[in-house]
């Protein structure tokens, strides 16, 4: 597998971690050139190829030309990534799943998301991970696979994605950035670079609006779903008041509405609704709350009318989004080869949000239901009175570097230390089960109320030291060996609320019983883990064109709170564990007047206490939840990055990565129904069920990009114009958690491919003036990036999908000053 693809890409030829733009933080391209991006994977700055870590970099320029503006946008384009919703209703939670590590519901994420080497706070009901816009005005972006437990603050399984700002410089400059597209898309970006003092003091703010209607209309309200409306910015100060010490302090802020996820209707799951009663089939006739099973049909068959860009809503859909936060980073030098820094952040959160989960005008699955005591019925813009996530987080990180020797032994060592907690009340009201002879009756459909909060705290030692063996013979000139070490005390407490008013008083979520205040319905829960990380690497540079490595790594995720127990033996979760065995080489080679890089790496996981969210049923109290599941597997896989620059400014590139993940151990009890299981039989409610047949949710097993860009100067002071194409290939994935296909129907996402496309027309007659036309999935390929997971018997009875964007095409003007 490894030679044949090898093979492949040496034919197609790619570049990732390329094209320097102006204060990139790289080494430029001055003509014939191919320059790798300095990349901080390792706390310090360094080039990219050097680095005996799988990263895939993406320059400032790359970012704009593929017209990446959310995490969603990286589909196919990193190998071994997907990026979806994890079955969430709301578009904004775009979640990162990295050689088969993601996030499950109520845990933390697998792939950690950092902004100036701090981790953007995470929401407690979706595995989102800060708010809209993050990617504005990028130095680059990095991400980094496999186990980052050693050196990065938030421990996490699956690898990280490094967000790094342009930091002030001391020239004056900046741009003006109008744009306009399909959609009625409109855009406004604006930077100012302002050195205040000379060479002490400088300034950068950053700043960007953009409204695009929805793509997917909502014939109940006749509003546009998925639609986009943010504003957000960034001011970064930058103070050098000596040559030893430098404070760098950045604060950011979002704010996102809109009209939230435009779900399409799948189908109803008509023999569970029989079984509870809700319809029946002739000749039976309907009585009581039932109607014929035909109208749940026609309800299907209406949203197949309608197509995958139209819906038809019980509930008025928003997502909203505000984000703030401030970090700041200082640096003294102590000595020409040790270095103190500190890194400080605190951050502010809130996400609220309402969602159809089955898509239809009944209410069968309604999320966030405005008002406590009453259903949404067709009401249009009620507010909603409490955030479902409202967190503020803090950290604080002190480290010491050292180089010494001529940089042949270097370490790194600091402590972390991380709380997050709620910030205010965090609510949700939720319709389920409300039979369709009832939709919209307040008497009859009354929403289920819940109030919780997560507080999460984690305090970490670490050191990573790494060493030219040459100094002790050399024979052994040229090959490093690398230690490192992390302990990890993490402390995640919760409580939730949740009842259904009952007449007078109200019937309690996790026991069933009823009681006169809803504050007896309270039940809390602590987890204390801890856990070492490390990290053993050996790398060779045989040539200055050729590195080798090999390593060993642990990681880990803390485990959590399950706000939605039903039983006191799953009120928490335990944490997850992966060893991965990983090795690879990096080379650049010359071939004639082309300069070339190939990167290629295998690895081997075992991951253990793998956290799956599934629904559960307690027999004794009658109470309906989840809860948190845990398995083992084993995943291995190869990455491929390759790149090609000719002589004349052509660039060829691409990606490949295939991902083999087997579950080994995963087991369950079926909650409410039987179920059949990888046995091929039939296993009943409360008995052990084997789902270690399971394809591995949200794995890829195949991804593929390629891309062509290709610049040239025009004659006299016409400018340069430069072109770019990029395709990316997605292989299909399952994206459910713990049953099979024929029991979870519309669970898997079908392959897809996507083709953009951009032109660039810069310093036209001299004039600073840049033009750009752009198109992404430019083909109008129709794909999923989400699945609702709640078909089955004694789930939610319904399957709705959520689809990505479809061809958006556009043209941005800037002004450089």
């Amino acid at each position: 597998m490894l030679s044949a693809a090898v093979s492949f890409i040496a034919l197609a030829t790619p570049d990732i971690a390329l094209g320097q733009s102006a204060g990139s933080g790289a080494n430029a391209s001055a003509g014939h050139d191919l320059n790798t991006i300095i990349v901080t994977a390792n706390r310090r700055e360094e080039r990219a190829q050097d680095v005996p870590i799988a990263i895939t970099a993406f320059s400032s320029q790359r970012l704009e030309q593929q017209n990446i503006t959310k995490a969603e946008d990286l589909i196919a384009s990193v190998p071994s990534m997907t990026v979806g919703t994890a079955g969430s209703g709301s578009r904004d939670a775009q979640t990162i799943t990295l050689r088969g590590q993601g996030a499950a519901f109520q845990a933390s994420p697998g792939v950690v998301i950092y902004m100036n080497e701090v981790p953007l706070p995470t929401a407690t009901s979706l595995t989102q991970q800060g708010g809209p816009g993050n990617f504005l005005d990028l130095e680059n972006m990095q991400v980094l696979a496999g186990p980052q437990g050693t050196l990065f603050g938030r421990n996490a399984t699956g690898g990280a994605v490094l967000l790094v700002p342009r930091k002030p410089t001391d020239d004056f400059g900046g741009h003006i950035q109008v744009g306009i597209g399909n959609h009625r898309n409109r855009e406004v970006q604006a930077v100012i670079n302002a050195p205040l003092v000379k060479e002490k003091l400088a300034l950068r703010i950053a700043g960007q609006f953009q409204d695009r209607e929805g793509y997917t209309h909502d014939v109940t309200f006749d509003k546009n779903r998925d639609d986009v409306h943010y504003y957000s910015g960034r001011i970064g100060l930058l103070f050098r008041p000596s040559e030893r010490f430098e404070n760098y302090l950045m604060a950011y802020g979002a704010r996102s509405r809109n009209n939230g996820a435009g779900n399409v209707h799948n189908q109803f799951n008509i023999a569970g609704l029989k079984g509870v009663g809700f319809c029946v089939d002739a000749p039976t006739v309907p009585s009581g709350i039932q109607v014929s099973c035909d109208v749940y049909r026609a309800a299907t068959a209406k949203a197949k009318a309608l197509g995958t860009r139209a819906t038809a809503h019980s509930l008025d859909s928003y997502q909203e989004v505000r984000a703030w936060g401030l970090v700041n980073t200082s640096n003294l030098d102590l000595s020409d080869a040790i270095k103190l820094r500190n890194i400080v952040s605190y951050h502010k959160f809130k996400v609220g949000y309402l969602y159809d989960g089955d898509a239809t005008p009944f209410q069968q699955f309604d999320v966030g239901v405005p008002q406590a005591r009453l259903p949404s019925g067709y009401r249009n813009g009620v507010p909603y009175d409490h955030y479902r996530d409202n967190v503020r987080l803090f950290t604080e990180e002190l480290q010491l570097q050292g180089d010494f020797l001529d940089k042949r032994l270097t370490f790194t060592a600091g402590a972390f230390l991380l709380n997050q907690k709620p910030d205010g009340v965090q609510a949700s009201s939720q319709i389920n089960y409300c039979p369709a002879s009832m939709t919209g009756n307040p008497a009859a459909c009354v929403p289920a109320r819940s109030y919780y909060g997560t507080k999460t705290s984690s305090k970490a030692l670490y050191a990573q030291a790494t060493v030219d063996l040459g100094l002790m013979t050399p024979a052994l000139d040229r090959v490093k060996l690398t230690l490192g070490y992390r302990y990890t005390w993490d402390d995640i407490s919760g409580f939730a609320e949740g009842y259904t008013p009952a007449g007078a008083n109200f019937r309690c979520a996790s026991t069933a019983t009823v009681v006169s205040n809803p504050a007896n319905c309270r039940i809390a829960g602590e987890l204390k883990s801890k856990a070492p990380t490390w990290l053993i690497g050996l790398d060779y540079k045989a040539t200055d064109d050729l590195l080798l490595y090999a390593k060993v790594s642990r990681g880990y995720k803390a485990g959590g709170f399950n706000s939605l127990s039903v039983r006191e033996t799953t009120r928490t979760f335990q944490p997850e564990y992966v060893t991965s065995y990983e090795a690879g080489f990096k080379s650049d080679w010359t071939l004639g007047d082309v300069l070339a890089q190939l990167n290629v790496n295998g690895y081997y996981l075992k991951y253990k206490g793998i956290q799956r969210a599934a629904s559960d049923f307690n027999a004794t109290t009658r109470a309906s939840g989840v809860q948190i599941l845990s398995s083992d597997a084993r995943i291995k896989g190869v990455e491929v990055i390759a790149s090609l620059k000719f002589a004349n400014n052509l660039e060829l590139s691409a990606t490949y990565s295939h991902t083999d993940a087997d579950y080994k151990n995963y087991t369950f009890r079926p909650a409410t129904a039987p179920v059949k299981d990888c046995s091929g039989q039939t296993i009943p409610a409360g008995q052990l069920a084997d789902s270690s047949c399971l394809p591995f949710q949200y794995v890829a097993p195949h991804t593929f990009s390629a891309r062509i860009s290709y610049r040239t100067d025009l004659p006299g002071t016409l400018g340069a114009l430069s072109l770019y194409a990029n395709y990316s290939h997605t292989s299909a994935q399952y994206t459910e958690a713990f049953l099979l296909p024929e029991v979870q129907p519309d669970s898997y996402f079908k392959s897809f491919g996507l083709l953009s496309l951009s032109a660039t027309w810069s310093d036209i007659m001299g004039s600073n003036v840049d033009v750009t036309a752009y198109a992404t999935n430019l083909t109008n390929k129709l794909y999923q990036i989400n699945n609702t997971h709640v078909f089955q018997t004694g789930s939610l009875l319904s399957s709705a999908a959520l689809y990505g964007e479809p061809r958006m095409y556009g043209m941005r003007v800037r002004y450089n000053f």
